[in-house]
């Protein structure tokens, strides 16, 4: 297993095949169109991590990565797909699915808690340890520690395997179908969220 790490663009000869892809983003906080995306982590489960930076004034100008985030017949692993699809539409120009979200899945099948986030799925489905101690540091200096970088590697590296955990319990319980329901409009909620909608709920009678 290794952490590959890369300026602006992923090398052309990586990431290529058909098997699903662990995608997130690291940025400069939780706005959007105000702080910009500063690295995207993606790995095929095949035992590494590609970590992509773009510095600050960059054109995100990234023809191998958006290749990969853009292709339609891959399926795309993520935690919080919201707030990612996002981050990656804004700056990227690509609308990185198909998806499947863990953090939906979860909330769909883990009715038992309210505990959701990446580091209590790991812990409790995978049986293994997750740190979040590197969640709100500055990703935008001019180096990334090697904190850093384990940080963000380790956010894709468990998603292929939650995944496949989280997919047994969506069936055992029947809530396959609206899972998918709820993936298929993911992309559309992250771009009511880039139009203003963020914390308005469209459906509601108020």
């Amino acid at each position: 297993m290794a952490v590959y790490f890369h300026e602006e663009d992923l090398p052309a000869d990586v990431l290529q095949g058909d098997a699903p892809l662990a995608v997130d983003t690291e940025t400069m906080g939780l706005i959007t169109p105000r702080d910009r995306l500063c690295l995207v982590q993606i790995s095929d489960g095949s035992g590494d991590e590609h970590l992509v930076r773009f510095g600050p004034g960059s054109s995100y100008d990234a023809p191998n990565l958006k290749a990969v985030l853009g292709d339609p017949k891959r399926l795309k692993l993520y935690h919080y797909a919201r707030f990612d699809l996002a981050a990656i539409e804004y700056y990227l120009g690509v609308t990185a699915a198909p998806v499947f979200c863990t953090k939906i899945a979860s909330k769909l099948v883990r009715t038992y808690t309210d505990r959701h986030g990446l580091k209590n799925l790991v812990e409790e489905l995978l049986g293994e340890s997750l740190s979040k101690v590197q969640q709100s540091s500055d990703w935008g200096g001019p180096n990334l520690s090697d904190a850093q970088r384990d940080y963000a590697a380790s956010d894709v590296r468990f998603l292929h395997r939650l995944r496949d955990e989280l997919l047994v319990r969506l069936e055992r319980e029947g809530r396959l179908e609206m899972a998918q329901a709820c993936y298929d409009f993911l992309p559309t909620r992250a771009r009511l969220d880039m139009a203003g909608w963020a914390e308005h709920d469209i459906f509601s009678h108020a």
